[in-house]
């Protein structure tokens, strides 16, 4: 395992959860019981700090336009001379980022003498993390893929960013007695609490995610026994292993970064839930539900579902949503010459990587 002051992280694409995971299930610690104590800590803090209002004003400030209003306004269009601009309906920050933004900016109004670190980016936004940046909000640094928390000192201020983080990272500031902000978005929350509800009855959960985003990190470490799958062919993959079996060593290599610990394939998918990252496209992570379902359905019969499969609604809209909206914004490219699609996105994790159009003439997938 990795000292008391550093653990790894997500940001590298060799990362693998699992190295939080290196303990059997009946060694690893009760998450349940750590989040409820730490709930109950003064000082842990999930809502803000009361300075709404100059916060609004700054957040408006900051990231609203006139001319994006001026555009909504005139039913998501805009022209000048011969460029007409079309807005996607479903356009901004969603409520659990905008939540968590607040709430970072109203930490440094609340503390502001005081060492303010952030565990990751609040969200992939580099504009946003540079104003925390100015706003003296420190990050904790990586040394190549280990987080380093050995500059954070006992009394210190910690933002949690919105995709949240794992709970070891939350154990290790609750033992260092430092002030927890948890931005962490209510949906991400959830997903963590399904996870835990597979654990408690022994059931593998099937994360639909990318193995070293930080919010599946996060997740995982809630989890018992996981299995992270990126999208329906890898969903597929495993649901073809369930029925007819296949060979464990290219399985374990398909997966080797994306499973827990001692993960066995013909053992632990039995009894499967699923469970999402929020920002995968709600269509496939229904699809890969779906999948799942039937495939248990299939090898043990519909009057045994219930004892190998377990599913809770854990999707967030707002991906969709947004991929919603670039299809109706696009819907007339046939007849439209010279269009140009922008997607206003950060260089990390590409969220609109998952908006793409599957007919083949514009995709933004990486």
């Amino acid at each position: 395992m990795p000292s008391s002051d550093t653990l790894k992280t997500g940001e590298t694409p060799d990362y693998s959860p699992d190295q939080f995971h290196d303990q059997s299930p009946d060694q690893r610690m009760d998450t349940k019981a750590f989040k409820r104590s730490l709930n109950n800590s003064d000082n842990y803090h999930r809502k803000g700090f009361g300075h709404e209002a100059e916060v609004s004003n700054l957040m408006q400030s900051e990231y609203q336009s006139s001319l994006i209003q001026e555009i909504r306004d005139n039913q998501y269009r805009l022209r000048r001379g011969d460029v007409t601009i079309r807005l996607a309906e479903a356009f901004g920050f969603c409520w659990g980022v905008e939540r968590a933004v607040a709430m970072a900016y109203e930490t440094r109004q609340h503390f502001p003498t005081e060492r303010i670190w952030i565990t990751n980016e609040i969200i992939h936004n580099p504009s946003v993390n540079q104003r925390l940046r100015e706003m003296q909000v420190e990050f904790i640094p990586v040394q190549g893929n280990q987080k380093d928390f050995s500059g954070v000192e006992r009394g210190d201020v910690v933002i949690l960013p919105a995709f949240g983080a794992s709970v070891q990272e939350m154990q290790l500031l609750n033992d260092k007695n430092c002030t927890i902000v948890d931005t962490t978005c209510p949906w991400v929350s959830k997903v963590w609490n399904t996870v835990e509800k597979h654990k408690k009855v022994s059931f593998t959960s099937i994360i639909h995610g990318k193995y070293n985003h930080e919010e599946t990190i996060a997740t995982s470490s809630f989890a018992g026994t996981y299995l992270i799958v990126l999208n329906l062919e890898q969903a597929q993959y495993v649901c073809d292993y369930i029925l007819n079996g296949g060979d464990r060593n290219e399985f374990m290599a398909k997966f080797s970064n994306a499973c827990s610990a001692g993960f066995d394939p013909d053992r632990d998918l039995e009894h499967v839930g699923i469970a999402n990252q929020t920002t995968m496209l709600k269509g496939e992570t229904e699809q890969i539900g779906k999948l799942f379902e039937h495939t248990l359905m299939k090898k043990y019969g519909p009057d045994r579902l219930n004892q190998h499969f377990q599913s809770f609604n854990t999707i967030c809209d707002a991906t969709q949503e947004r991929q919603d909206a670039m299809f109706k914004l696009v819907e007339d490219r046939r007849s439209v010459a010279g269009t140009l699609l922008i997607a206003i996105d950060g260089t990390e994790y590409f969220s609109s990587s998952q908006i793409h159009c599957s007919n083949g003439y514009w995709q933004l997938q990486h």
